[in-house]
């Protein structure tokens, strides 16, 4: 009976250690492609966005605007929403199957429009979803602090 009992925690002990690392590994890729989407908000590359954003992208942003995955790339493209840096802070992940919640504070600078120097502070929620083996942001809120 003793056997059976060791045996018994030694799989659940076995199988809760795996799946903590499965998702400090699923934390890891999402925090990845946060970090990644930052780069990319500073230094567009067209690929690299169409690669990371999800089709049917819903950002909306804090002054009302709603972007959709096409909008939303082209206005870093164009420069109609040009950061010239980006800083985030406070970051949270929680991850629950194949989605991915992340909230942090956004600080920019800006030069949107040619306009130079503009700053932001701004509360990101942002909702990613693993999407062929990838992580991709399927929305995205900011509100203004």
């Amino acid at each position: 009976m003793f056997k059976k009992l060791l045996c018994l925690v030694s799989v659940c002990t076995f199988g809760f250690l795996a799946q903590t690392a499965f998702a400090a590994d699923e934390t890891a890729g999402v925090n990845a492609a946060v970090e990644q989407l930052r780069v990319l908000m500073v230094t567009p590359d067209k690929a690299a966005l169409e690669a990371i954003v999800a089709d049917g992208l819903s950002y909306g942003h804090s002054g009302g605007k709603i972007d959709t995955k096409a909008s939303f790339i082209d206005d870093l493209l164009t420069g109609a929403s040009d950061f010239v840096s980006i800083e985030l802070s406070d970051q949270t992940v929680r991850v629950s199957g194949n989605v991915a919640f992340v909230r942090h504070t956004l600080f920019g600078a800006t030069a949107d429009k040619g306009k130079m120097p503009g700053t932001v502070k701004l509360h990101i929620l942002s909702v990613w979803e693993k999407q062929g083996g990838k992580w991709k942001l399927a929305a995205r809120q900011a509100v203004r602090i």
